[in-house]
């Protein structure tokens, strides 16, 4: 899909201000609200904007904890190591990569010993499983940055 620069402040406004009006996205990017209204539902449906959601902050809904956990997995169990892993609540994502590894999970508990039970008794379990390796995330300097940052674009 072909965006322009109306439309990637649209996205930049969204990503930062989820909630706000489309009277106030219309004025912000020099439009007035059915335009506004048309543009945004254009990217609804061309698939640009996936959703729309609440962040939440981990520690204040009980799961402090966060690690990173690499999986190496055997080779033709991928698809099956995919659907099994996708069950497993605590993993917030799961990405393959290139690399001594296969996955990398991004999970979220309660505490350690939570975490000992979720790579003993679920994930060393998963189809295809050969080994993994886990980091705990100390402290997080940012997270989730807006993509249209990446592309510097400003509202």
């Amino acid at each position: 899909m072909m965006m322009d620069a109306i439309d990637q402040r649209l996205l930049t406004i969204l990503e930062t201000s989820g909630r706000a009006s489309f009277a106030q996205i219309a004025e912000t990017v020099g439009l007035s609200k059915t335009p506004c209204w048309n543009r945004v539902q254009a990217l609804e449906d061309g698939g640009v904007i996936t959703g729309y959601r609440a962040e939440l902050d981990r520690s204040r809904v009980g799961l402090p904890l966060l690690a990173f956990v690499d999986v190496a997995i055997d080779l033709g169990r991928h698809q099956a190591f995919e659907e099994a892993i996708a069950q497993v609540p605590a993993v917030l994502e799961c990405h393959t990569t290139a690399g001594p590894f296969d996955y990398v999970l991004r999970v979220a508990l309660r505490d350690v010993e939570a975490l000992d039970q979720l790579l003993r008794t679920e994930l060393s379990r998963l189809p295809g499983v050969k080994t993994f390796s886990t980091r705990i995330c100390l402290k997080t300097v940012f997270q989730a940055r807006p993509l249209m940052a990446a592309l510097g674009t400003q509202p």
